[in-house]
């Protein structure tokens, strides 16, 4: 906001309010719809990891869930399509350190962007994560490279950039905590 000078007609001198509207992620609009975007998010990770865990019939049919002893990632990374990588991905189907890494990290990511918390690293995790997924799924289905796993990563590394954490969530606190004062990536 700026203060500008303006003549009246009888001669005195008034100031009046200048008001311009700063960047479009300023507005209370824009931070809601971020912060919208973020739990939408923090809910489809934390769905996934829900639904592995105890296969709720969703993405996970019931008695194929990690607590029946079926890996989370043998179903997805044993029918990797035969893309470039399918090689890899199919012997990492399975794994129990990689079952334990995708299964924190899809608790982690997911608790972090529902509560506003951490999210530098929850954007970097999430999208490596993501990226990893659609290089699995090579070539997407029904497009020549694009698909949601890098729309959603984008959106991730959005959300870190413009602070979503602070607006319905605990962001703005964590900043301040003496911890992520001493160590910043954990903003």
């Amino acid at each position: 906001m700026a203060l500008s000078e303006h003549e009246t007609r009888a001669g005195r001198r008034t100031l009046i309010r200048v008001v311009t509207p700063g960047p479009l992620t300023e507005t209370p609009a824009a931070r809601y719809v971020w912060a919208a975007a973020r739990l939408a998010l923090g809910w489809i990770f934390a769905w996934a990891f829900v639904d592995k865990l105890f296969g709720l019939g969703f993405a996970t049919p019931a008695g194929k869930a990690w607590v029946d002893g079926v890996g989370p990632t043998e179903g997805f990374l044993a029918n990797a399509p035969k893309g470039p990588f399918a090689g890899v991905y199919n012997a990492l189907a399975g794994a129990a350190w990689a079952d334990w890494l995708f299964m924190i990290g899809l608790a982690g990511i997911g608790a972090a962007l529902l509560l506003g918390v951490g999210m530098r690293i929850a954007a970097a995790s999430g999208a490596l994560l993501l990226v990893l997924m659609w290089t699995a799924v090579l070539p997407p289905e029904n497009n020549p490279f694009m698909d949601d796993h890098l729309i959603y990563a984008i959106l991730l590394v959005g959300l870190a950039l413009v602070k979503a954490g602070d607006t319905l969530g605990l962001g703005r606190w964590w900043s301040e905590t003496r911890l992520v004062k001493r160590f910043p990536i954990l903003k």
